[in-house]
């Protein structure tokens, strides 16, 4: 299946942006190369007549930024990378107060900027934030985002495009240029590069890491552990450092948008034994086991949704896992304020219903629960659970 470079432009979020932007400053993070660039240029080429364009690396750029140089012109102003300058919320906080009526400010940034804490004073109310997320079945069949919270979801009729979509998805990951190109070599060399940038220059940059070769080496593990409860101290003793080392390492990872971690479900009528969290890389194709690699891709689908529900309408929408001190587990809740909401089980193949599935969806009274095969053109209902194909649940969400 061939697939439009143009599609990279016009994001998922396009719309919820530019209506936001006419109110606060925006802030776009996400990870390296996942797309934020080119969104906001295309931002500023058709929703304004002119804008300005800079980034923090370029040393023109940066003069310009910190002398308050912009164009006369310019509805629309985009600082990149402005983050890794120690005093840039004071800096755009002042920007923003003494221009608001004259242009928008787009931020962007491969890191957290709702966490990022270097800089002194407050912007809130000034800002809203977006997390960019790379491409799902739904963008890539041109699905626009319409879903009702604690709402059955909606499913394609059509299949053929769908299982199309999601197998690419699957081998190449959803980040742009692995995806549109769809070639094993660009895959390789994309992993390569992107993992040595994120470490040698992004997290060198603003983090205070004294061993960068211990936590490649961290990195470099971190796929074989996707899928499985964490332990710190199993990739303590992997690395030889200190738990708090590794820790920081896992925080300072996570914020800049390598993985992710999702959490055990709390609720009084389950006995949780353990704490540990579950990770899953944002870029799904880094991980070499099928089932694991399938299980990843369900779960960044699911956060791309509950973030677009959080950034785009204001919903605390959360992804959890559930387990209870039985051992019964199933792979993702997600819930909206905290009220269970979607409950999904992934197989790698057509099985039974999954009496876990089935036992916390009676427990937790939970609306809809789905079990996901990788078979294309199944759905079924069996004791209340809708056995459904992996491609057809993921083209209906974001």
């Amino acid at each position: 299946m061939v697939y439009s470079v143009g599609m990279i432009k016009d994001r998922y979020i396009h719309a919820a942006i530019q209506a936001d932007l006419k109110e606060k400053m925006v802030f776009l993070g996400g990870p390296r190369q996942v797309g934020k660039t080119t969104l906001a240029r295309f931002l500023g080429e058709r929703d304004y007549t002119s804008y300005a364009y800079f980034n923090w690396d370029n040393r023109q750029d940066r003069k310009s930024i910190l002398q308050g140089e912009f164009s006369a012109d310019a509805g629309l102003v985009i600082f990149d990378e402005i983050h890794k300058y120690k005093k840039w919320k004071n800096h755009i906080k002042g920007e923003f107060d003494t221009h608001k009526g004259r242009f928008h400010i787009l931020v962007t940034g491969s890191a957290r900027l709702d966490m990022y804490r270097k800089g002194g004073d407050s912007l809130m109310g000034r800002y809203h934030y977006y997390r960019l997320h790379p491409f799902s079945c739904a963008e890539v069949l041109g699905v626009k985002p319409n879903i009702s919270v604690f709402k059955e979801l909606t499913f394609p009729t059509s299949y053929r495009s769908a299982s199309r979509v999601f197998m690419d998805l699957l081998t190449f990951g959803g980040f742009p240029e692995p995806f549109l190109k769809k070639d094993q070599q660009t895959l390789r060399r994309f992993h390569n590069e992107r993992v040595d940038r994120l470490i040698k220059e992004d997290i060198r940059d603003i983090e205070q890491v004294h061993d960068l070769s211990a936590l490649q080496i961290l990195v470099e593990i971190l796929p074989s552990k996707v899928g499985s409860l964490l332990s710190l101290n199993s990739l303590r003793g992997d690395l030889e450092v200190a738990h708090k080392t590794v820790k920081t390492w896992m925080d300072i990872l996570e914020r800049f948008y390598y993985h992710f971690r999702i959490y055990p479900y709390a609720f009084t009528a389950i006995k949780s034994l353990r704490k540990e969290p579950k990770m899953y890389l944002w870029d799904w194709s880094q991980v070499t086991n099928a089932g694991a690699r399938l299980e990843n891709m369900v779960a960044s689908h699911l956060l791309k949704m509950t973030h677009f529900l959080y950034d785009a309408y204001g919903h605390k929408a959360e992804l959890y896992f559930l387990r209870d001190i039985e051992g019964r587990e199933v792979d993702f809740l997600v819930t909206i304020n905290r009220k269970p909401w979607l409950a999904i089980e992934v197989k790698s193949s057509h099985e039974a219903v999954s009496k876990p599935l089935a036992y916390f969806a009676e427990k937790l009274k939970i609306p809809f629960t789905y079990q996901l095969v990788m078979d294309s053109a199944v759905d079924y209902w069996k004791k209340d659970i809708r056995v459904i194909s992996a491609d057809a649940f993921l083209s209906g969400l974001v």
